[in-house]
């Protein structure tokens, strides 16, 4: 099962195309300071505006350079149910541990057309997913109901939940049980969804607080309150302000500052605004980041 500090990773960009050298170097030094997982490719690693080419050639080169030190959850979903498995079998074919899926945006399935989906994709793959449940992106919101029957499937293990409610994971544990792995897809929720039966953070602050975000999560799990409390408080603001504007600009404006990568979006999202970036420093502050903190300057 996957548990803790899990990072949602940036696509470093460099004058348009990949920076592929600040890419690795941010998942080594992702692994030194104790990240728990790693997921290319979601929404954090801006896979709307890849393309098909460098979403593949990203997955392959996270699984490359992880070389099997952690688990590496490849984001594979689509609303394109063939073209989400033809994603998860490469996955699959490259090494990695599990798929995230999203649920499908924009087309708007109705829950068993969300089944549907997922049950295709387990059937045909034959590879762990992970759903990935986000109604603020992708409008749909799958219920607890489909979820557990989605669960009676081997290979749906768990879920990365940014539905934004908490009494969700103590439901689903309740109407699946301890085994599947449920995962906050929040950073604002991390520590809280911990208490209702969550076992990780699928996490955006980890990109820049690396060894923060894991031991917060190795201090819940150790039964440690008093470093747990400590750095949960401490990584509030950047759970907060990280999201001020579009994910991800504020957090690459946070590695630019911390000498990661450059601070390039691609359009339709800009850069973190003036505003932003005054959150950002301050949030950085709070937690005693420093500038150049980051021992892997791009």
């Amino acid at each position: 099962m996957f548990y803790g500090s899990i990072t949602a990773l940036i696509t470093p960009f460099k004058d348009g195309e990949i920076d592929w050298s600040a890419y690795e170097n941010l998942i080594e030094w992702q692994i030194e300071n104790g990240t728990h997982g790693l997921v290319p490719c979601g929404t954090t690693g801006e896979s709307p505006t890849l393309s098909h080419e460098e979403h593949l050639a990203i997955l392959k080169r996270c699984v490359d350079v992880v070389k099997g030190r952690i688990p590496v959850i490849a984001g594979t979903g689509s609303n394109n149910t063939s073209e989400a498995l033809s994603m998860t079998k490469y996955a699959k074919e490259i090494g990695a541990d599990a798929a995230l899926i999203v649920t499908p945006y924009y087309n708007k399935p109705t829950q068993d057309g969300m089944f549907a989906h997922y049950a295709t994709l387990h059937n045909e793959a034959n590879f762990p997913i992970v759903i990935y449940n986000i109604p603020g992106r992708s409008v749909v919101d799958m219920s607890v109901e489909t979820m557990t029957k989605l669960a009676k499937l081997p290979n749906i293990i768990g879920v990365k939940d940014a539905a934004g409610d908490l009494s969700r994971p103590l439901q689903t544990r309740h109407a699946i049980g301890p085994d599947f792995c449920q995962l906050s897809g929040d950073d604002i929720t991390a520590a809280a969804f911990l208490a209702q039966g969550g076992v990780g953070c699928v996490s955006v602050v980890s990109n820049i607080a690396p060894k923060e975000s894991a031991d917060m999560q190795n201090a819940w799990r150790s039964g440690d309150m008093e470093t747990f409390n400590t750095l949960r408080d401490k990584l509030l603001p950047l759970a907060r302000d990280l999201f001020c504007e579009s994910n991800p600009a504020p957090v690459k404006y946070a590695a630019q500052t911390l000498g990661i990568c450059s601070d390039e979006v691609r359009l339709p999202l800009i850069p973190a605004s003036k505003q932003a970036r005054e959150k950002v420093d301050a949030a950085l502050a709070f937690a005693g980041i420093k500038v150049g903190a980051s021992a892997r300057a791009a």
